[in-house]
């Protein structure tokens, strides 16, 4: 599983306006994002499960993994590529037994002890943030970037850093390590996601 590619990692926002929410999420594939994540923190179970299979009809047309953010039973309902939980939800090592070997597994984590911790119970990749300041996620944890460095040499699994990456920020994160940049307004919020995510994986890999 580790050749995913987490170069450019989008994760959503609430899909207020629906069409425009999956016009967004295929023109950022089209720019280069590499992974979505779908994050609906407020949506009913059978809201997220219909969203979720109109993603998935998107992210298999381009060959695209697919992950389901904390909600197992959705990610299994709609054979989604892999889930992601935080230090909240669903144990590493539980979500690993109920989704099988197969699946893409990626889990938050702030510290090296966490970051270790679910390497250990199964996780594929570890989402490290909030490396700058986020309005998308008032409860996320900041993380220094010489933290960021070392959970990235603590482990043997990827690690992603997500939270306010932008295209003004972006390049301060090189020579962390990072596998990619994680991002929600950058490319949700953007005039012209295609663009935004040109330019953003143009840093990442410059």
């Amino acid at each position: 599983m580790n050749d995913i590619d987490l170069s450019l990692y989008l994760v959503t926002d609430n899909s207020e306006n629906q069409e425009k929410f999956l016009k967004t999420i295929e023109e950022a594939i089209l720019g280069g994002v590499s992974v979505v994540q779908i994050r609906e923190k407020t949506a009913d179970t059978l809201e997220f499960y219909n969203l979720a299979l109109k993603v998935k009809e998107i992210t298999t047309k381009y060959d695209i993994p697919l992950i389901i953010n904390d909600r197992v039973d959705i990610a299994l309902a709609i054979d989604s590529d892999g889930v992601h939980v935080g230090q909240s939800d669903m144990p590493c090592d539980v979500t690993r037994k109920l989704i099988g070997e197969d699946k893409i597994l990626g889990v938050s984590a702030a510290t090296v002890e966490e970051a270790k911790k679910a390497e250990r119970d199964g996780a594929d990749y570890i989402g490290t943030g909030a490396v700058f300041p986020t309005a998308t996620k008032d409860d996320a944890e900041s993380v220094s970037k010489e933290e960021l460095i070392d959970i990235v040499n603590s482990i043997n699994i990827p690690v992603v850093a997500i939270g306010g990456i932008n295209l003004d920020n972006a390049s301060e994160l090189k020579d962390t390590g990072i596998a990619g940049l994680s991002v929600v307004s950058a490319i949700m919020s953007a005039d012209n996601p295609k663009k935004a995510s040109e330019e953003l994986l143009n840093i990442f890999n410059s």
